[in-house]
């Protein structure tokens, strides 16, 4: 399987663990990460508006009501427009809840392709460093076609929230 089969497949996984999608291009086309929710059906993908930060509290309330979510950043760059929510809200409630609270949400980003076409600077960023500051999400980057199904088994099964960053240039 090549690298986009391979996301294909763990979005499969999550839809039927019964995951809701929420993001941008998540129900109608417009990016790379579309194209691997094909399989998944309509009645679990919420459409988002650019608005990243709203997208995440958002999935951060759904899943304190005991949704399953994976949140969707198509590019690592808009993500950073969400840091207040991840930094300030779904690492830290578990900490400030003393345990009563535990958000799980799983992330799924992507660095912006160069190749073959340079998506530009505010697309292409990779910012995976920045995400080391986090102490109650992991962070798994798929850089590797191989591990991407058991990354996204791990999060799944995993009590905590999860990130998932992944790279244009392999789709």
């Amino acid at each position: 399987m090549n690298y986009k089969e391979e996301l294909t497949k763990s979005m499969d996984l999550l839809a039927s663990e019964g995951y809701l999608f929420i993001g941008q291009s998540v129900k109608y086309p417009g990016n790379a990460i579309y194209k691997t929710l094909i399989n998944v059906p309509d009645s679990q993908k919420i459409e988002f508006p650019v608005a990243e930060e709203m997208q995440l509290g958002v999935s951060i309330g759904l899943s304190l009501e005991g949704y399953k979510v994976c949140s969707i950043f198509p590019r690592m760059d808009f993500l950073i427009c969400a840091m207040n929510q991840l930094v300030n809200h779904l690492d830290k409630i578990v900490d400030l809840s003393h345990g009563f609270y535990k958000p799980k949400v799983i992330i799924r980003t992507m660095v912006g392709s160069k190749k073959p076409l340079d998506a530009g600077l505010q697309h292409t960023g990779n910012y995976i460093k920045m995400l080391e500051c986090l102490k109650n999400v992991d962070v798994f980057e798929l850089d590797d076609k191989t591990i991407i199904y058991e990354c996204y088994q791990d999060a799944v099964e995993s009590d905590r929230s999860t990130i998932l960053v992944e790279y244009g240039e392999m789709h």
